[in-house]
């Protein structure tokens, strides 16, 4: 998985390839390691073409650190894959999807 990261108006991590046990925790790593200055993190999903129970923790986990330090978290530009992964686990109404 590619994980690139841009600092402007919001934080937005841009995914591509696959998000599941090997690579959810090269996000979490990278996103740790990020100064979160920006009030919104945005990942963007356009480019991702896989998630497993293992990235849906790892989205869980950047949301609830978020929220904790009243910061806004978004899921942008799903695929059809992507998203039914979501709604068949009911993470689609967990995280805010755009």
């Amino acid at each position: 998985m590619e994980i690139k990261i841009s600092h402007g108006d919001n934080l937005t991590i841009a995914l591509t390839g696959r998000l599941d046990t090997v690579t959810s925790t090269a996000l979490l790593d990278a996103f740790a390691k990020e100064e979160k200055k920006e009030s919104l993190v945005i990942i963007d999903m356009k480019d991702l073409e896989y998630i497993s129970s293992a990235g849906l923790r790892a989205l869980l986990a950047i949301k609830k650190e978020l929220t904790a330090a009243g910061k806004g978290f978004e899921v942008h530009n799903l695929n059809s894959v992507c998203q039914e992964v979501l709604k068949v686990t009911g993470f689609i109404n967990i995280l805010n999807v755009k």
